[in-house]
């Protein structure tokens, strides 16, 4: 495969991420890959149903008095839209508009940074009023699980901003374009565990 080809709207294939043997490669790793983070996020909310409201150190604290349903919905809404961009970023790179996937993967990265701003504020908080990781098990439970999570973001967020930097002169190649298109996948797993999260832990707290 020569990186140095030069393709149009019309050359460029209809599927690019799996134009190659490398890029299919690729889906078979990220596939095995996501298999063991599933393993990992049911583990954790297994966990903490078990340990909810429970510990020597809960009477203060309890789902219902500590979890606000708008600042949640706001971020589930903030990581939702951005799903979406990273789907205009995809369309893009399918139809070989360079400068319009890069635009739509920034706006991604900037919803995701906004997520992440709000996940802090609301973790600093608790440990302000003195709910920390330390306080019980339910708090161990709810800090690892909804970190874990804001560490995947992380994960996400440094992913698809390096590939951003690293190809802005470079433009597409059947090499890069697997590689946007199993981040784009990632970050969508991502979205799909924090609906988990907001249905589990915040939802279903709330309400009882």
């Amino acid at each position: 495969m020569d990186l140095n080809t030069k393709y149009s709207p019309q050359s460029w294939p209809d599927h690019p991420e799996t134009a190659t043997l490398e890029g299919k490669n690729k889906f078979v790793g990220f596939w095995l890959f996501l298999g063991g983070e599933t393993v990992l996020f049911a583990s954790l909310f297994a966990t903490y149903l078990a340990l909810k409201n429970r510990g020597p150190a809960t009477s203060e604290f309890t789902t219902t008095s500590l979890f606000e349903l708008p600042l949640a919905f706001i971020m589930t809404m903030l990581l939702l839209t951005s799903s979406l961009t990273s789907v205009y970023a995809m369309y893009h790179m399918k139809n070989y508009n360079f400068k319009a996937m890069q635009a739509w993967l920034a706006i991604t990265v900037l919803l995701g940074l906004g997520f992440l701003g709000f996940e802090i504020y609301e973790f600093y908080h608790y440990v302000h009023i003195g709910f920390g990781y330390t306080h019980s098990a339910f708090s161990s439970a709810f800090f690892t699980l909804v970190g874990t999570h804001g560490l995947h973001v992380i994960v996400g967020l440094g992913w698809i901003s390096l590939l951003m930097l690293r190809n802005a002169k470079r433009g597409f190649n059947l090499y890069n374009a697997p590689k946007f298109y199993v981040a784009s996948l990632y970050w969508h797993f991502i979205d799909v565990v924090w609906v988990f999260i907001f249905t589990v832990v915040y939802l279903m707290g709330v309400m009882g």
